[in-house]
């Protein structure tokens, strides 16, 4: 029997998992990789997250036993990770969390450069992206770009690690630099932001993904074939069977990622959110990833004490509207980038008595950030069906509450979206006819209540409403 392996390099974890023809999880191991916030920024160590990825590659191919047909990697996308031609680390990576930046695309929005750049290849930067983080890094660490010989992306870097090429797909590429037209870096784009002279840092794009061998020792794997498939977010969309213009994926992760399928750019209105290019021309993800998620309802966990196991049965204990608390959950120290940016907004807490529960807390968190999906899902023009995945589905009552907030039914995807979506990848790249429809279908359908779902259509505009307020209120910082 044959092993189809899919790699996920994470923010705060690394997986990969092993499947069998048929897209059954096999096994799945994981490691956690740390994060240093400070001072607004977020960085990491690249030789932990390498490091990772050969002990969860090893521990599978030795587990599994018998012949790996093939392997994707997938990871998460943005920030800069610069290295030597090696692909060992220059400096720590700068993840898509970091805010430094900030000041910096004010400017840029003040100036017009935000929407000219949104009109030339349909992706809104925010502070995290590589456009600011590399224009910020030219002004005030120009040594560690002269050092490096690429500025890449999480997955490019564990590739050329993993192979000794040195190469970027169409979806990484995305933000900012790529024409989703020409399907290449614009060189208008570079010489807007002031990094013309920074271009040969770029990775080359491989257009379908680039393949080859797995090259490095300790890894289990040598001589494994491996694609360099894309980044987290498309292939969560790929695992979700999330193909068809007008279908949608909710990812519930540390990050709440909204996507629809779309086949034409659209190129005005309010620059947020990003195209991304697929391995199909004109063929593209209509993309909101926000930085909400579940990283805010983690922080809430925290600091109300309550474990992740008591969500369930705080959901429960509250009636929909949460006794009127409101959480307007923007707690990312980088603001908020889909389907608006506002690097300076913060989260906020109303309506809160010495009568309010911690059930209450719980609940207008959770309805905070479903309210935040249903309006990235809105911008992203979603019109047919809607899949949701991500670690925030293992609630069912959250999961039951989302359904709820966004009035539409939802097909539930399980276990791990993003490596069986890098495994699909590969097998296209490979010519490896594997049943897509089989590897993708729904574990279940959940509807939303009648009743509830009319209650969040009106309590939604009140969100939004809320919203516009905090909103401007951070421009006025």
């Amino acid at each position: 029997m044959s092993t189809y392996i899919g790699i996920d390099a994470g923010t705060s974890m690394v997986k990969a998992a092993a499947f069998d023809e048929r897209g059954r999880t096999l096994r799945v191991e994981s490691r956690p990789v740390s994060l240093d916030l400070h001072d607004g920024r977020a960085e990491q160590d690249m030789d932990e997250v390498f490091g990772a990825v050969s002990e969860v590659l090893s521990a599978l191919t030795g587990a599994v036993g018998g012949p790996v047909a093939l392997i994707g990697l997938t990871g998460q996308g943005d920030g800069v990770w610069l290295v030597d031609g090696e692909g060992r680390p220059v400096r720590s990576a700068i993840s898509w969390m970091d805010g430094r930046a900030h000041e910096l695309l004010d400017a840029w929005h003040s100036s017009g450069v935000v929407e000219s750049v949104f009109r030339r290849t349909g992706s809104a930067m925010f502070p995290g992206c590589p456009g600011p983080v590399l224009a910020w890094l030219d002004r005030h660490e120009p040594a560690a770009l002269d050092a490096a010989a690429s500025a890449v992306y999480c997955k490019d870097m564990v590739f050329q690690r993993l192979t000794g090429v040195r190469a970027t797909d169409v979806s990484d590429a995305s933000m900012p630099f790529l024409d989703p037209r020409e399907r290449a870096y614009s060189g208008e784009v570079l010489e807007s932001l002031g990094l013309a002279r920074r271009r040969g840092l770029l990775p080359r794009i491989s257009d379908p993904v680039a393949v080859a061998e797995v090259t490095a020792e300790g890894t289990g794997a040598l001589g494994a074939r491996i694609a360099n498939g894309p980044y987290d977010l498309p292939a969560c969309a790929l695992g979700a069977g999330v193909t068809a213009p007008g279908d949608g994926l909710l990812i519930v992760g540390t990050c709440l990622a909204a996507l629809v399928a779309v086949d034409a750019l659209a190129l005005d209105g309010e620059p947020a959110g990003l195209h991304i290019s697929t391995d199909r021309a004109g063929h593209w993800l209509r993309a909101m990833p926000a930085m909400v998620g579940t990283a805010a309802l983690d922080w809430v966990l925290a600091i109300t004490g309550v474990a992740h196991t008591e969500v369930d049965g705080l959901l429960d204990a509250a009636p929909p509207g949460a006794h009127g608390v409101r959480v307007l959950p923007y707690f990312a120290p980088s603001g908020e980038r889909a389907p608006f940016v506002e690097p300076r907004l913060r989260a906020e807490l109303t309506g809160v008595s010495l009568e309010s529960s911690r059930a209450d807390l719980i609940r207008a968190t959770c309805e905070g950030i479903a309210f935040a999906a249903r309006h990235c899902l809105s911008a992203a023009g979603l019109s047919g069906t809607l899949a949701i995945c991500g670690g925030g589905t293992r609630s069912s009552a959250w999961t039951r509450l989302f359904a709820d907030v966004l009035g539409r039914p939802l097909r539930i995807v399980e276990g791990e979206v993003g490596a069986r979506g890098a495994v699909l990848a590969a097998a296209e790249r490979y010519g490896v006819g594997l049943d897509t429809a089989g590897w993708t279908a729904p574990t279940a359908v959940v509807e939303p209540d009648p009743g509830r779902a009319d209650f969040y259509a009106k309590a939604y505009d009140d969100h939004l409403e809320r919203l516009a307020a905090a909103r401007a209120r951070a421009r006025a910082v």
